[in-house]
């Protein structure tokens, strides 16, 4: 079979469909899609809401709890442990199939019925202002990891233990404001590096200790600034920064930008992978367009922030953990096989269209089933019944699309609408990923869902927080601070004070989201770009930049050792997510690894 080329009835532009990818849609039986990669990636991560939080009443005892469903979402939600009691019976809300009403609709009308628990938290104590975690000990805003403890301000955190305001850093200990990273212990403000401890603002450096401000650096120790020092010198050094100062931090944060526009830059993360295109890839074969997926991934494509033993799956987000033969798949897999167009469904086989179910077989648009067979629309069928009426549910799909406010026809092989998600559009990851102002996205005819009011004023502007952590006493965990980044208010909390003060770390001028943001916008855009090496020999040069421009000078790499190419431009070209204009110097692995390893 040869490629295909077909218009994305989303956003218009041409896609291609590969022989591979038909291949493996004939191999689970779904039409090719109709939407490009990145319009499907979209769609997905507006059903996936992270670290928005609500107060709300628990619909079976009443009582207030935390919740990732607003109010207004139209979704009943239960406290975490009522939900996964026997208090209730999921079945008790099924509906018969309706042939009149196109099938997306009738998925709407279930999901506002049956009850959801109020966070997606998995075998976690003491981790209710959490969500989308499994196998936490006391986290707090922790968000999207898996085996963590005493986790505070995290996104993506695996494997950690009292980490504080880090994103996509596992098997870590004791790290402070750290992207993208692992194997950390006692290290801080550092971006892409490993085991590395006892270090601060380190970008891709590995197996350091006692570093600071070091790029591309390994198995150092005593550097400051790419520089040695004696033991001596560099803890005098160090301790003269003396980043309990807010002043010197953001002085310090500054210079190490400066640091890291001018440090060399790998195509790719790439380890122990063959035929691989993506970035931060660890044990991987034969797997396309695959980002921040680790521990094992085979036959891939379009993957997302997964791993753990995927196999034979496109098109996911939080997928993975010896899962095979998933596809559109949010926060999916554990030992499962053959689930499509789900979002929170573990272990089972051949479960479609269906949201929080765990352990089910042969189900089809279900919602919070759990142990069950053969049930559609959360109604019990006989094994008989089940594999007659499927086929027909899927022919009425598809003469009988739904259609969305801008005429997108969705039949079946196609994810659920992002109009129909329960979140707000603002409190997905799709605003993350594909920001849209409030305007664009109702007119889209997308849920927006606008930030509660806070009931404390400000106390104090984060501008007139102490300059040092040594003048913050516990009189400001009483203090209701306004960000300096959004205007809304934060508090410091206990933890959060004696490790700031631990390891004297000026307090924060900005809350957790904004926080988080910075952090999030250190990692590239999960997108492909095909570039050619940037090395051109003894000094290159980012030719994307004019002479006149000062930033070429920080984007100026001078090789340390010769190359088989020469002085000549290296030929090499790759795939990367460091798009053409992006003044940072970008060369091939080989290239790389002759300068850095």
């Amino acid at each position: 079979m040869n490629p295909e080329m077909k218009e994305c009835q989303n956003c218009k532009k041409d896609f291609i469909i590969e022989p591979d990818d038909f291949a493996f849609y004939e191999k689970i039986k779904v039409p090719s899609p109709t939407f490009c990669p990145e319009c499907r990636m979209q769609r997905r991560f507006a059903w996936r809401n992270e670290r928005t939080l609500h107060r709300r009443k628990c619909g079976l005892t009443g009582k207030d709890v935390i919740t990732c469903f607003s109010p207004n979402s139209g979704v009943t939600v239960y406290d975490r442990d009522e939900w996964w009691s026997d208090k209730w019976d999921p079945l008790e809300y099924g509906i018969t199939y309706d042939f009149k009403v196109p099938f997306f609709e009738q998925f709407k009308k279930l999901l506002n019925t049956v009850p959801m628990p109020t966070v997606f938290n998995g075998r976690s104590t003491n981790s209710n202002y959490s969500n989308h975690i499994g196998e936490f000990k006391d986290g707090y805003l922790a968000f999207a990891g898996w085996e963590g403890e005493n986790i505070t301000y995290a996104s993506r955190c695996n494997g950690s233990k009292d980490c504080m305001d880090v994103f996509a850093v596992s098997d870590s200990q004791m790290c402070y404001d750290d992207v993208r990273s692992v194997k950390l212990y006692q290290s801080f403000f550092s971006l892409d590096s490993e085991a590395c401890s006892n270090s601060y603002f380190l970008y891709d450096c590995k197996a350091c200790t006692d570093c600071f401000g070091c790029t591309n650096l390994r198995s150092k120790s005593y550097y400051i600034f790419n520089q040695p020092y004696s033991r001596e010198e560099y803890f005098e050094k160090i301790k003269s920064f003396d980043l309990g100062s807010h002043k010197n931090l953001e002085t310090m944060r500054k210079k190490f930008e400066e640091l890291k526009l001018g440090a060399l830059r790998k195509f790719a993360h790439m380890v122990n992978t063959k035929n691989v295109t993506g970035d931060n890839v660890v044990n991987a074969a034969n797997s396309q367009q695959c980002f921040d997926m680790i521990n094992e991934m085979k036959d891939c494509k379009y993957q997302v922030h997964g791993g753990w033993k995927l196999n034979e799956s496109y098109d996911g987000y939080g997928t993975g953990a010896g899962a095979e033969l998933l596809y559109e798949a949010l926060d999916t897999g554990a030992q499962g096989s053959r689930f499509f167009f789900d979002l929170v469904v573990w272990t089972g086989h051949d479960v479609q269209y269906s949201y929080n179910c765990q352990s089910c077989e042969n189900c089809f648009g279900c919602i919070g089933v759990r142990s069950k067979s053969y049930c559609i629309f959360n109604k019990q069928y006989t094994k008989e019944e089940y594999e007659t009426l499927v086929p027909k549910i899927i022919e009425h799909m598809n003469a009988m699309p739904y259609k969305d406010k801008e005429g997108r026809e969705y039949r079946y092989g196609e994810f659920f609408p992002i109009e129909l998600s329960p979140f707000g559009y603002n409190e997905t990851i799709a605003q993350d990923y594909f920001p849209l102002e409030r305007s664009e996205a109702q007119m889209r005819g997308y849920i927006w869902v606008d930030k509660e009011a806070s009931e404390h004023q400000p106390t104090i502007k984060a501008e007139n927080l102490p300059d040092h952590i040594k003048d913050a006493d516990d009189a400001i965990l009483k203090e209701v601070i306004e960000c300096s980044g959004c205007q809304r208010v934060y508090r410091i909390i206990k933890r959060e004070l004696d490790f700031l003060k631990r390891f004297n770390i000026a307090l924060p001028r900005k809350c957790f989201e904004c926080r988080h943001q910075d952090r999030f916008h250190q990692v590239n855009f999960p997108r492909l770009y095909n570039r050619q090496c940037q090395c051109t020999g003894s000094v290159t040069r980012n030719a994307q930049r004019v002479a006149s421009d000062q930033t070429l000078q920080a984007t100026r790499y001078a090789n340390s050792s010769s190359h088989l190419h020469g002085d000549e431009l290296c030929p090499n070209e790759f795939e990367t997510t460091y798009a053409p204009d992006r003044p940072e110097v970008v060369y091939c692995e080989a290239c790389y690894n002759a300068e850095i390893v």
